[in-house]
């Protein structure tokens, strides 16, 4: 297992530099010559056996504890991309909620500009409306004007037919 964290490198080569020096002892044994090598190698394969164990101890600790720091900062980096992640949506929203609010700004500008032209079409054609309801006026007064000579022509012609009617003949 290799990490880019540099404690845990440097426990991992602890714990390869203490398993390798047992392997360095036993050649040593060769050059301790003399009937009391036997008991001066198990002596001094005792002492490196409990220093290779303090060793293996040491970097196991040296290890975990660069283990629980690597872990300690992946949880930190992970807890600050969550809240750069809550952030980012909080912002969004803002940005979504301003968009909004412009958005109805706008239609609410255009909607009263719609409604004032349309009041001035309204306008216009009432306008319009009114000139022609005064024309129509106009013709239907002229209209109850001959009526009126037409039924005074009516009335003349009926008393005109009348007088002749009743006058006697001579």
């Amino acid at each position: 297992m290799t990490s880019h964290h540099p404690n845990v490198s440097t426990a991992l080569q602890d714990n390869e530099a203490a398993l390798q020096e047992p392997e360095e002892t036993q050649n040593d044994t060769a050059c301790c010559p003399g009937p009391g090598r036997e008991k001066a190698h198990e002596e001094s394969s005792r002492v490196e056996a409990r220093g290779a164990a303090v060793l293996d101890r040491q970097a196991s600790s040296r290890y975990f504890a660069a283990l629980d720091s690597s872990v300690g900062d992946l949880r930190q980096r992970a807890q600050g991309l969550i809240d750069r992640l809550n952030d980012s949506r909080k912002e969004d929203h803002t940005v979504m909620s301003g968009f909004r609010d412009s958005l109805q700004l706008e239609v609410s500008n255009l909607a009263e500009q719609l409604e004032e032209r349309l009041f001035q079409l309204y306008s216009l054609h009432n306008e319009l409306i009114q000139e022609r309801l005064q024309e129509l006026a106009e013709v239907m007064e002229r209209v109850r004007q001959a009526e009126d000579e037409l039924q005074q022509v009516c009335h003349t012609v009926e008393a005109a037919y009348r007088d002749l009617c009743l006058q006697p003949e001579t």
